[in-house]
């Protein structure tokens, strides 16, 4: 299946990509597995938006377009996604495509961190029976089965889309290192994960 193309990613992102990935080893600070598998490439990174303000799920009547109207970032959520940028710019890791769902603590988690995002409705939270659940999992399993070292790429979603493509758990703000798994074609394998 053919990639989509991510319209955040300039030439100037290109170019940054193609020297990122001759000169990762040389930025390297460490040797954790998390971090040695992005330099391999050929992952995608699910990560769960970083922490927000107390509550579950947003508020009734909430509307995507409005940040206002929804459950966002906390203050210490902010810093964290920023923390996750700059530890992907010392380890030198290079990130081919950044992609969001719409939900403001999604877009501002990628903003912060990489500075960068394309909206993707696939990604977008289907809890509490928003969405398709089963419909937008099999479009991120079919998509991110096309990724080939050495490009990486981060999705920034909700709990609930990492749960259903993994069977596994995130704290807000953690990181999945998966890439597919021949053996189990409905699930990503998570191969490494980790909080900045």
């Amino acid at each position: 299946m053919p990639t989509i193309p991510d319209p955040s990613l300039s030439r100037r992102h290109w170019l940054a990509l193609a020297a990122g990935t001759a000169t990762g080893l040389a930025h390297a600070q460490t040797d954790d597995p998390f971090w040695r598998l992005l330099r391999e490439g050929g992952c995608t990174v699910l990560m769960r938006h970083a922490q927000t303000e107390a509550g579950v799920g947003d508020p009734p009547g909430f509307t995507l377009g409005q940040c206002r109207t929804q459950r966002n970032l906390s203050a210490s959520g902010r810093e964290q996604s920023r923390r996750v940028g700059d530890a992907f710019r010392r380890e030198g890791i290079a990130i081919a495509s950044v992609r969001s769902s719409a939900w403001c603590r999604c877009v501002d988690t990628a903003q912060l961190a990489f500075g960068r995002h394309a909206l993707w409705p696939a990604l977008n939270s289907f809890f509490q029976g928003q969405g398709d659940s089963d419909a937008q999992t099999r479009e991120v399993l079919d998509t991110v089965a096309a990724l080939r070292a050495p490009v990486n790429w981060v999705l920034v979603t909700h709990q609930v889309n990492i749960s259903a493509l993994t069977g596994e758990y995130p704290a807000m703000g953690e990181l999945f290192a998966t890439r597919p798994d021949p053996t189990t074609p409905d699930r990503l394998r998570v191969l490494a994960r980790r909080v900045v």
